[in-house]
């Protein structure tokens, strides 16, 4: 909720009264009668009720100037809440979306395993099988080193392969947790949810591809 620009601005001061002294008490001599004297006193009066009535409007003035700052306080005070609270929801949005960010990351880093794993694993495929038919047909000799090393980077590409997707797999456990544990502090936003991993999905699926090679080289 936005703060009226209205409701901020500083109110204006009221205006300084000048300085007037008090009127002085009339010098009533004895020579005068008492209807004058008592008149001459009664005008002094007068223009002191009034001089006080003046002293007392201004303060009723800055009693009045006081409450116009207070409530200008409040309303700034009202306003910086409103621009904290703000800013604390955009900063725990932004926290909510690193969780996404990360996520993305992960899925990255096993979608690198995946392109080793596969090059690997084909390379080595391809070297066995073709050193093994050369074999076969008694065109090449002492074939057995070669495809000794195809075999061994197969393996090597399962083993990449596996301990990737064991990686990738504690990491978003563990991610998972951490997001459902703020979310539930409220120190994040927490809507958005994790698709499954289709990257996951792929390489569980050329780990199989990977053991059925495996499987077909040995037998």
């Amino acid at each position: 909720m936005a703060t009226d620009t209205a409701d901020t601005e500083l109110p204006a001061r009221p205006a300084r009264v000048a300085e007037t002294p008090p009127q002085p008490i009339p010098d009533v001599s004895d020579t005068e009668d008492a209807k004058s004297g008592s008149v001459r006193l009664s005008q002094h009066r007068t223009r002191l009720s009034t001089h006080r009535t003046g002293l007392s409007e201004h303060r009723t003035q800055l009693s009045e100037h006081r409450t116009d700052l207070s409530t200008y306080r409040t309303n700034l005070s009202r306003h910086r809440t409103t621009l904290s609270t703000q800013r604390t929801e955009m900063s725990m949005r932004r926290t909510g979306m690193s969780f996404q960010r990360t996520r993305l990351s992960a899925e990255r880093t096993l979608m690198s395993v995946i392109r080793t794993s596969l090059s690997l694993i084909s390379f080595g495929f391809t070297i066995y099988q073709v050193f093994e038919k050369l074999a076969n047909q008694q065109v090449l000799t002492g074939s057995g080193p070669a495809r000794h090393f195809g075999f061994a980077m197969v393996v090597l590409g399962i083993a990449m392969l596996v301990i990737g997707i064991v990686y990738h797999l504690m990491f978003m456990i563990g991610l998972r947790k951490e997001r459902k544990l703020m979310t539930g502090q409220r120190l994040i936003y927490g809507q958005s949810g994790f698709p499954p991993s289709v990257t996951l999905v792929a390489a569980v699926l050329l780990l199989i591809l990977g053991i059925a090679a495996i499987v077909l080289m040995v037998g």
